[in-house]
């Protein structure tokens, strides 16, 4: 059945929710504050990568089912739901800042004309659906709810994610407001995936937990990978030896130079600063950021050992910005980290990667020299350090590598080849709980 819905911010969720909410037949229209990107998502270009989005955005702005608009008033008018899908950036203190959403709700209630759902998509701490309502409730004339509706994409696979969810989880207590979601959601969970209805401190405490578990997964198989190079142990064959346990499953487990992005970094963050305000000491989320923090630059001690402990003058070519492929998001990303740590220690940097280079460019400027290419990026470098696991860096022509490079060293940050490639193509190769190849 054909729904009115307004989407509250056009970032990463926003733009996903409402384009895909389109895609299943919906009248959506988007709002933000920010002009020139309304302006441009009007002209139908797209502001953020994410494969497979442009097809539906095309689709839909086409057919007239997906609109932008900067004026609030107009953007909700009749809508059946709203979704407020608006940053919460960490604050000084690593809580998530609610001044966007709380801003949003103020604004709402004068404006709500019949009875509305209103639906938490950012990832918020808990009890925010009650400030929300708070807010609305202060000025709203008409009935309505405000419900938590957590959203779990996978950068690089957000259509897949949102059109064939794992579960849908919705917190509220309104009758009401649950018989709207499942109006909403039935065309997307046709296969029998579950909608889970909660409470609403239990959904936003659910996206959290979720969170945190997937970067302690990870975390816990660094710390492994870390051990295995001290005790001479392989991490690849623990990942398959201990992946195959359906108690654990396969995924999470890849040992690496730590997680980033949007979602992780933050929500650990969170979640921890959730706990220290009901006076509980959560003892394992401030380990995993210890561990993460430290694991994003865990290749720097290898490069200097290298070259001596002298860095002065060389060149090193990175590739990969983006925190993970498939994105063009460098928040968090490890390779911000490493830039920084090579231009303290004296050497110069080029950088290439598919999608991010103009994020990067944005953040760290004329710091690195960046390159058109993969092999560009490595001509006359005196080494080659891996950041990102872009299918293109999987299988290079390592002759054409070979000779690029002053050196045939590759510090490799996400374990790409097999050492016995290595070993036989004649390189000095680095990687992550994983014996060195010398």
């Amino acid at each position: 059945m054909l729904m009115k819905i307004a989407v509250v911010g056009t970032g990463y969720v926003g733009l996903v929710t409402g384009t895909c909410f389109a895609e299943t037949g919906n009248q959506v229209t988007c709002v933000d504050i920010d002009e020139r990107k309304v302006e441009k998502l009007r002209k139908g270009k797209l502001t953020i990568y994410e494969p497979g989005l442009d097809i539906i955005f095309d689709r839909n702005t086409k057919e007239g089912r997906l609109m932008f608009t900067t004026n609030l008033a107009e953007g909700i008018k009749d809508a059946q739901v709203i979704f407020l899908a608006l940053p919460t950036p960490p604050g000084e203190d690593g809580s998530a800042d609610l001044k966007y959403i709380l801003g949003v709700a103020n604004d709402l209630g004068p404006l709500l004309e019949n009875y509305t759902v209103i639906i938490d998509k950012s990832t918020v701490p808990v009890g925010t659906a009650e400030k929300v309502r708070e807010r609305v409730a202060k000025n709203a004339k008409v009935e309505f709810d405000v419900i938590s509706n957590p959203e779990f994409l996978r950068e690089g696979v957000a259509v897949e994610d949102f059109m064939k969810p794992d579960r849908v989880v919705i917190g509220t207590s309104s009758d009401k407001a649950k018989k709207v979601m499942e109006k909403l959601y039935a065309p997307l969970v046709r296969q029998g995936n579950p909608i889970i209805f909660m409470d609403e401190r239990s959904a936003e405490m659910t996206k959290y937990a979720a969170n945190a578990f997937l970067a302690m997964k990870i975390t816990f198989m660094n710390e492994i990978a870390n051990l295995c190079e001290k005790a001479g142990a392989n991490v690849d064959d623990i990942r398959r030896g201990i992946g195959t346990d359906s108690r654990i499953g396969k995924r999470f487990l890849f040992a690496g130079i730590g997680y980033g992005g949007s979602c992780f970094p933050k929500d650990v963050q969170a979640l921890e600063k959730t706990a220290a305000e009901h006076n509980y000491d959560f003892k394992i989320l401030k380990s995993v950021m210890k561990v993460n923090e430290k694991q994003k630059t865990k290749m720097m001690p290898y490069v200097k050992e290298y070259f001596n402990g002298d860095l002065k003058g060389k060149t090193i070519a990175l590739w990969g910005l983006a925190f993970k492929p498939h994105t063009d998001d460098i928040r968090e990303a490890p390779a911000l980290y490493n830039i920084k740590e090579l231009r303290k220690a004296g050497a110069k940097v080029v950088v290439y990667d598919p999608e991010a280079m103009e994020n990067v460019r944005g953040v760290v400027g004329k710091k690195v020299k960046y390159a058109k290419s993969t092999y560009e990026a490595i001509e006359g470098a005196d080494a080659l350090m891996i950041m990102t696991e872009w299918p293109e860096f999987r299988t290079p022509d390592f002759d054409k590598v070979g000779s690029a490079l002053k050196n045939k060293v590759i510090f490799d940050g996400r374990n790409l080849y097999e050492l016995k490639d290595m070993r036989e193509l004649g390189y000095t190769y680095y990687s992550v709980g994983r014996e060195t190849v010398k």
